[in-house]
């Protein structure tokens, strides 16, 4: 089942793009909304990767070159030639997101880096739904998305980088989503802020330096 997402700019991952950035790619690209808002901030070449021909045509709008293709070793992206690449919510959906970090590295220029978004497996909506109806029920969005075949959490997604020959920079929760009208819920979350901090997010963006 082919499963259409939205002309999302996801401007929450734009201060993880440095300024300087002169060329980015962005692994699945999905319609170009992302590359479009980059180029609202200034002179940027933005390359998309994306499988689904017809956001691929709808990207080729928007960005500068836009390559339909899963992203692998094969595909035509020049090597040594990129600032930032890019993985916004797709590692999630790969077989094999190990070799597809691999395959970024020899991309990326001398101080490059790879930026990406992942969901947080230990969003407090998804444990509440494991725990309560004891079930994993898959959904068209979010971290139960019916396409996704990895699932992470933060101290996982440090050894996803690091086993693929990264060193990663920054962690940080985004989209923060916790607060309940619930009296019992937000009284647990400040008695035990630090053992749930993880759980406040749904998703983690991810800042890495090959080494």
């Amino acid at each position: 089942m082919s499963i259409h997402y939205p002309h999302n700019f996801r401007s929450e991952m734009h201060p993880f793009i440095p300024m300087a950035a002169e060329r980015v790619l962005d692994i699945g690209c999905n319609t170009g909304a992302f590359g479009e808002g980059l180029k609202t901030r200034g002179k940027v070449e933005v390359w998309g990767v994306e499988p689904n021909e017809d956001a691929a045509t709808k990207a080729a709008i928007v960005l500068d070159h836009v390559i339909t293709d899963t992203f692998s070793a094969t595909t035509a992206v020049p090597d040594d030639y990129f600032d930032v690449i890019v993985f916004n919510d797709v590692l999630e959906h790969l077989v094999d997101p190990w070799e597809a970090l691999r395959t970024a590295r020899p991309k990326l220029r001398t101080g490059g880096c790879v930026v990406a978004s992942i969901p947080n497996l230990l969003h407090q909506e998804n444990l509440l739904h494991l725990l309560r109806d004891r079930d994993f029920r898959y959904e068209d969005r979010g971290i139960r998305d019916r396409t996704h075949l990895r699932f992470f959490t933060r101290k996982s997604l440090h050894r996803l980088f690091e086993d693929s020959g990264f060193s990663v920079q920054n962690i940080v929760g985004i989209n923060e989503n916790w607060w309940s009208p619930s009296l019992v819920r937000r009284l647990t979350y400040i008695l035990f802020d630090r053992q749930l901090k993880d759980t406040k997010y749904i998703q983690f963006a991810v800042v890495a330096l090959p080494l």
